[in-house]
């Protein structure tokens, strides 16, 4: 029996499965303090986490007998992954188990942004019943660019073309054979027109050195004042101060972020009261559905490392 660390929160029965193989540490805030984790991550042989664990050197050292880390969920720049393979500890992700959740998620904050269902609603409970005022758009014959044409990307197409949407690709790593291109009628381009041609960008590129505040200044300049920007990737991916800007000086339609730089946002927020801004606290891929895929999906790889097999879906070098 070894010890496994749970360091955010997991699907009760998967965790109840954890439990009736090994001794289970932890709790879901355990990941903010860090003395109290590096505690219980003494003698962990696993160590579940989600996005809100830091796992980085530190606590690496502060975990010898660690054997496998299991990502509860895909994105992993909150994992020194090199450190963790230079130790011999194998690091796994649940790659699919939220897209269709995140697929779904934008396509209703288009919907949202189309329809004004916030601002309407806001008025209907203050008593007000003006019609005209309230009349939106359909997605129908919009345009929507999607930027990292991967998994999530390539659901989301196949979404925006059921309505009847244009949809534009940006990705490097795409080319024009590929499935999602050819089956779901997706034009690839570079990133500067699918800004200045989309009426949503949608973004799902990783946060590497190369994506760090992407849509900038510049990239807010090319899109249309009408358009609007969604992203539910990595926060880092927006330059946030200079969205603010936008918002507020009208040139750009809307935005909705369901991640952000800095998670939970301090007090000094530059985003803090734009207009036109719907925020959401990093819950686009978790749905009941998906927290139940990704949270079996993570204890069977750890159970499988520490019987001594193989991982199914370790994380990519």
């Amino acid at each position: 029996m070894a010890t496994v660390v749970v360091s955010e929160w997991i699907d009760s029965a998967a965790e109840a499965r954890l439990r009736a193989v090994h001794r289970v540490v932890g709790h879901p805030a355990l990941h903010a303090d860090r003395a109290e984790l590096f505690a219980a991550l003494a003698d962990a042989g696993g160590w579940l986490v989600r996005n809100q664990t830091l796992v980085d050197r530190d606590a690496i050292e502060a975990a010898p007998h660690l054997r496998v880390v299991g990502r509860v969920g895909v994105g992993l720049d909150t994992i020194d992954v090199a450190a963790l393979r230079e130790r011999g500890v194998v690091v796994s992700w649940a790659p699919g188990t939220n897209a269709v959740s995140v697929a779904e998620y934008v396509m209703g904050a288009m919907l949202a942004h189309a329809r004004r269902f916030a601002a309407a609603s806001e008025h209907v409970h203050a008593g007000g019943w003006d019609r005209q005022a309230f009349m939106g758009r359909e997605l129908h014959g919009r345009t929507l660019g999607i930027v990292g044409l991967g998994d999530i990307g390539a659901r989301l197409a196949r979404r925006a073309r059921a309505f009847g949407m244009r949809v534009l690709a940006s990705d490097p790593a795409v080319h024009d054979a590929s499935a999602a291109v050819q089956e779901y009628d997706v034009e690839l381009v570079d990133l500067d027109t699918l800004l200045a041609g989309s009426d949503v960008v949608s973004l799902h590129a990783p946060l590497v050195a190369a994506t760090r505040h992407l849509v900038g200044a510049e990239a807010l300049e090319r899109m249309r004042p009408t358009a609007l920007l969604v992203n539910t990737a990595r926060g880092g991916l927006v330059d946030e101060a200079a969205l603010a800007r936008a918002l507020r000086a009208g040139t750009i339609g809307g935005a909705v972020l369901d991640v952000r730089a800095t998670e939970p946002p301090g007090r000094d927020d530059a985003l803090a009261g734009c207009p036109n801004l719907i925020l959401t606290p990093h819950v686009a891929g978790v749905t009941i559905d998906s927290n139940t895929r990704a949270s079996h999906h993570a204890v069977d790889e750890v159970l499988r490392v520490l019987r001594g097999e193989r991982a199914r879906t370790e994380a990519p070098r």
